[in-house]
C-alpha cells in the first residue's frame, strides 16, 4: 500500500463541490459533508448517501428535500485532528452567498488559535469550488507552505466559469437559491432555462425551446469566452443526466481540447437543489 506523503499544508472543502473520488484520494482533499434532510430523515452528503441512491429516492417521495451546513463542530472537530499533523490548513469553500458553511467554519477558526487557517469563499458551488480545492491541493502536494498553497487557489477566484440547465426551477425556487433566475418563473413547461453561478449567486442567462437547443447553448457559452490556443481546464457535472453530460463532455473535448477534462455527478445536496436532468460545465483558461 502507498504510503500517503505528509503535508506542510492540509486541504479542505465541503461536498458541495465534489471533485472526483480519485482526485479526492490522490490529493489527500478533506471533505466536510453538508447535511440533507427529506423525509423525517437526515445524512450526511456524500457520506451517508451517494448519488445513485438520492436520486433513487427523490423519484419515489413525495417529500420536497432540504440542506443544511456543517456545524460549527463538525469544522472544530477536523481542525483539531488536522493540527496535529500539519503546519496550516486551506479551506475552499461553497459560495456564502448560497450557503451558511463559510459562517461555520469561521466560527470553528475562531476557537484554533494555535494552528493558521485560511478560509476562502470560492465564490460558486460545484468545481467552481472544485478547482481552486485542485489547484491547492496539488500546490500542498509539492510541499508548497501556507501562503502558497491560499494563493494557487485565490489565483482561481473570479475566474471560473459555470453554466448549466435545470429541467424545471422549482428545486432552486423551493430551495431558495434561485436568484435572478426567479425572473424565468412561470414561464412555459417547453422552455429551458439557462442559467450561470456568478458572484456567488445563481443568475439568469437566457431560456430556450427545447433541451437540445439548450445543450447547444452550453457549447456557444463556452465558445465564447475563449480564445484560440488557450489552455483550458474543464468540468462536465449532471445530476441524474449522465449521457447528455458525457455528449456535452466529447464536444467541448473535441472543440477546445482541454488540458484538463473532469466529468463528475453533483453530490446530492447540489441535486437537491437543481434536481434532476441538471447539466452544467464549469471552465477556465490559464
Amino acid at each position: 500500500m502507498e504510503q500517503r506523503i505528509r503535508r506542510r499544508v492540509a486541504v479542505i472543502t465541503d461536498s458541495s463541490a465534489y471533485p472526483p473520488p480519485e482526485l479526492v484520494e490522490q490529493y489527500d482533499i478533506h471533505v466536510v459533508p453538508l447535511i440533507l434532510m427529506m423525509g423525517g430523515k437526515t445524512w450526511r452528503d456524500g457520506v451517508d448517501i451517494d448519488p445513485p441512491a438520492f436520486y433513487e429516492l427523490l423519484r419515489a417521495s413525495q417529500d420536497f428535500p432540504t440542506s443544511s451546513q456543517p456545524s460549527v463542530a463538525t469544522f472544530e472537530e477536523l481542525f483539531a485532528e488536522l493540527s496535529k499533523e500539519v503546519d496550516g490548513i486551506v479551506a475552499v469553500l461553497l459560495s456564502e452567498e448560497l450557503s451558511g458553511t463559510l459562517d461555520s467554519a469561521r466560527g470553528a477558526a475562531a476557537h484554533m488559535p494555535d494552528v493558521p487557517i485560511e478560509l476562502i469563499d470560492s465564490r460558486g458551488c460545484s468545481m467552481v469550488t472544485g478547482f481552486p480545492v485542485l489547484a491547492a491541493a496539488r500546490a500542498a502536494a509539492t510541499g508548497e507552505d501556507l501562503e502558497a498553497v491560499t494563493d494557487a487557489a485565490r489565483a482561481l477566484i473570479g475566474r471560473i466559469h459555470m453554466y448549466f440547465i435545470v429541467d424545471t426551477l422549482e428545486y432552486l425556487h423551493r430551495g431558495g437559491r434561485i436568484g435572478t433566475a426567479t425572473k424565468f418563473l412561470g414561464s412555459a413547461l417547453d422552455i429551458k432555462p439557462i442559467l450561470q453561478v456568478k458572484d456567488g449567486i445563481v443568475q439568469a442567462v437566457t431560456k430556450v425551446r427545447t433541451r437540445r437547443k439548450a445543450l447547444a447553448k452550453l457549447y456557444e457559452l463556452v465558445d465564447g469566452h475563449l480564445a484560440e490556443g488557450d489552455e483550458v481546464h474543464m468540468a462536465v457535472f449532471n445530476v441524474a443526466a449522465p449521457e447528455e453530460a458525457a455528449r456535452l463532455s466529447q464536444q467541448l473535448q473535441a472543440r477546445f481540447d482541454p488540458v484538463e477534462m473532469i466529468e463528475t455527478e453533483c453530490s446530492p445536496v447540489m441535486g437537491a437543489h437543481g434536481g434532476p436532468g441538471m447539466v452544467g460545465v464549469v471552465f477556465y483558461a490559464e
